[in-house]
């Protein structure tokens, strides 16, 4: 079942903008409401703070950094905000970059794939009951979580290159890419997710992109609201790295040009709400399963109003042109 989300791109000082975009979200019948690594409120209690609220939409993690928290913790958080809310979760996790890595942890992840394999699969045998005793390269986990009945959770992970997506292939239920072409996602992404979850005979992870967008309005500057959007991640190696390999030429020393190169190239989809809602459906036809909106663009620039006009726009558009049956909304850390 192909979905729709968005991403809501700032760590906010106040809740009452966040509040409004997950009552829209609500009020849209959308799918999920995705947060990424908030670095104001943590995640996992504003989910809870949500629920309180009323909001009936389901929540994801796009994603938390493992760094930040061990297993254990991170199985009962991920357990936590499905019972509480009542509705199945996302829990999203990934390395962060190798500085930021190394800020948090003595020696960081030197093998980010070995790392994010051994997280995973201690938190989901947490998660699944019974005692878990495992000693790894970077985590080492001896505990065992009391019973609690909760909503399903589905356990993601950040993929950008092939090599993690075949090691996510092997242990994550959903695979969260951002600033990733279709063409991309179609043939590095998803061969390397199937070959992992091949090996060890389950099946391949679903896929979930983050989609940077913003409606064609007069006076705005796509190329503006892709460096408000985007330069701290164009500014890194690894994403710098992997939209070369997709054909988008991107210096992490030059984000701003790299803000061009995504608009030019259609990863930052700037147009009319049916270019929009076509792009999304060639993501769709490239295997992603959930096309997660990043407005942050227009948010940045803009305000929380602009943002949620956009999404209604975009949301209207694909229903007209398509039975879209479920469509979610993400938010993604800010610069």
């Amino acid at each position: 079942m192909s979905r729709l989300s968005l991403l809501y791109p700032t760590s906010p000082p106040v809740l009452e903008p966040l509040l409004r975009a997950a009552r829209a979200v609500d009020g849209l019948n959308l799918d999920r409401l995705w947060f990424g690594q908030l670095q104001t409120f943590e995640l996992h209690q504003v989910a809870a703070y949500l629920a309180g609220a009323g909001i009936r939409t389901p929540v994801g993690a796009a994603v938390t950094l493992a760094p930040l928290r061990a297993p254990y913790e991170a199985a009962v958080a991920a357990r936590s905000v499905a019972a509480l809310t009542g509705l199945p979760f996302v829990a999203g996790y990934g390395p962060g970059a190798p500085e930021v890595a190394r800020g948090l942890i003595r020696g960081g992840y030197r093998r980010p794939r070995v790392a994010m394999v051994e997280y995973l699969r201690s938190v989901r045998d947490l998660l699944a009951g019974g005692h878990v005793d495992h000693e790894g390269e970077y985590h080492a986990t001896c505990a065992q979580l009391l019973p609690l009945a909760a909503p399903p959770i589905e356990l993601g992970a950040g993929v950008l290159r092939p090599a993690m997506a075949e090691a996510m292939g092997e242990v994550a239920d959903v695979a969260i890419t951002l600033l990733t072409p279709p063409s991309y996602v179609a043939e590095r992404i998803a061969p390397g997710l199937l070959a992992g979850a091949t090996a060890v005979g389950r099946a391949a992870p679903r896929i979930a992109t983050i989609v940077h967008a913003a409606v064609e309005h007069v006076g705005r500057d796509p190329y503006l609201l892709a460096e408000r959007a985007a330069s701290a991640h164009l500014a890194k190696r690894h994403y710098a790295d992997m939209l070369c390999r997709a054909g988008v030429p991107v210096d992490p020393a030059d984000p701003l040009s790299g803000a061009r190169a995504i608009v030019d190239s259609a990863v930052f989809v700037y147009g009319t709400r049916g270019d929009i809602a076509d792009e999304i459906r060639r993501y769709h036809a490239a295997g992603v399963d959930e096309v997660v909106l990043n407005l942050c663009g227009v948010l940045a620039t803009e305000g929380v109003a602009s943002m949620l006009r956009d999404l209604a726009a975009i949301t209207a558009a694909l229903r007209q042109q398509t039975a879209i049956p479920s469509v979610a909304v993400a938010f993604a850390h800010s610069r």
